[in-house]
């Protein structure tokens, strides 16, 4: 079963977001489910810090050695980090998905448009539908 933190907000797309500690801040990254379902990812191409997303955009790609994967902005919001550490080894996405393999930070246009996503519970409950 694909590790699912408690203190997450999810998207069916398998993006998650999670609190940065700032204000209006949080990391988006994919799931643990997600990143077991692509395989070994070798590439993940991302925007720039200034770039801006409206809700479900998509914000770049993610490649793996069995797929291309589009990646999608769970808030509308403004980029204000990249994890450059990617570039150099995109393999943290499936070790540290939740951890070192954070893919932007972002600050929420809407930071209150986060209690529409997905909690853990409907997250794991839309994992068994799939």
């Amino acid at each position: 079963m694909s590790e699912v933190p408690d203190d997450l907000r999810y998207t069916e797309e398998h993006e998650y977001l999670r609190d940065a500690g700032s204000e209006g801040e949080f990391f988006v990254g994919i799931t643990d489910y997600a990143q077991g379902e692509l395989g070994d990812v070798v590439f993940v191409e991302l925007p720039s810090v200034g770039d801006s997303f409206e809700h479900m955009e998509v914000f770049g790609t993610i490649e793996a050695v069995k797929a291309v994967s589009e990646l999608f902005c769970p808030l509308a919001g403004e980029v204000v980090e990249v994890n450059e550490a990617l570039d150099d080894d995109p393999a943290l996405v499936n070790s540290d998905p939740y951890g070192d393999g954070w893919m932007i930070r972002i600050r929420a246009a809407d930071p209150s448009a986060a209690d529409g996503l997905l909690g853990a519970d409907a997250y794991r409950s839309h994992l068994e539908e799939a």
